[in-house]
């Protein structure tokens, strides 16, 4: 296919152009018109763009790209050897932040839903960036803690506000943290993210809401591996995920 179709496809389905967002959406280093080989991952890393020069790909997908606002605008550094071992390779980075986390049917959120067997039952907070929903059945704080390092193969940092069950709980991957305040105030039982904060345990403690954080990695390895096999679907090009361990 070619890459327009691809970065067209992509920027439509996922409503790029509707988020605000901490980076820009969509293509961000071009280097090849024709894509028939793609890999999808979590961040854009040298460890990532290596995998991708050995499997031969045209393109790399990733959750987590390149020129984050505040960062250092030129191309030195980690930033030049990354960048310039694409352009050698003649490999095309597309990167979706936001809208990959929000998308209903491949986003992060819903897809970690998917795969802890969570009810969706509502989106709340910035951008609606927020589920809220149910376990599968009522369940301890340390089962379910339990239940995301088995599922997720993880570590959990857990964070227990009382000795109340988890009926209902928020969600939000990655670097999330910030979204508990208003977790709290929806009435759940518990919230879930990637990330936590020092003040994120003085928060879950003094809200009353049991807080658990999962891993940004772990808790985000899934809507790019769904958005990648969407691809594969519809244009009949072989994709393929890495997986780039990282313990955060």
């Amino acid at each position: 296919m070619q890459l327009q179709e691809l970065r067209e496809f992509c920027d439509q389905y996922l409503k790029a152009d509707e988020f605000t967002d901490y980076c820009p959406n969509g293509l961000q280093v071009e280097a090849n018109p024709v894509v028939e080989r793609l890999v999808c991952g979590v961040t854009a890393s040298q460890a990532l763009i290596e995998a991708a020069i050995e499997q031969h790909a045209d393109a790399i997908l990733v959750h987590h790209g390149y020129f984050w606002k505040g960062e250092e605008p030129t191309i030195t550094g980690i930033k030049g050897r990354r960048i310039g071992s694409l352009i050698r390779n003649n490999i095309n980075l597309l990167a979706y932040h936001l809208p990959l986390d929000a998308h209903p049917e491949v986003g992060n959120n819903v897809r970690l839903a998917a795969v802890m067997g969570w009810r969706v039952a509502d989106s709340f907070g910035e951008q609606n960036l927020v589920l809220e929903g149910s376990p599968e059945k009522p369940q301890s704080l340390q089962e379910l803690a339990l239940e995301l390092e088995t599922r997720l193969q993880t570590r959990t940092l857990v964070i227990e506000a009382g000795n109340r069950p988890v009926t209902r709980l928020a969600w939000c991957t990655g670097a999330a943290q910030g979204f508990i305040d208003a977790a709290a105030a929806r009435g759940v039982d518990a919230f879930v993210s990637g990330e936590a904060s020092e003040q994120t345990f003085h928060q879950a403690r003094e809200l009353g809401v049991h807080y658990i954080a999962a891993g940004h990695h772990a808790t985000e390895r899934y809507g790019v591996q769904a958005l990648g096999a969407e691809i594969a679907r519809r244009f009949g090009i072989e994709q393929q995920f890495i997986d780039i361990a990282n313990p955060v």
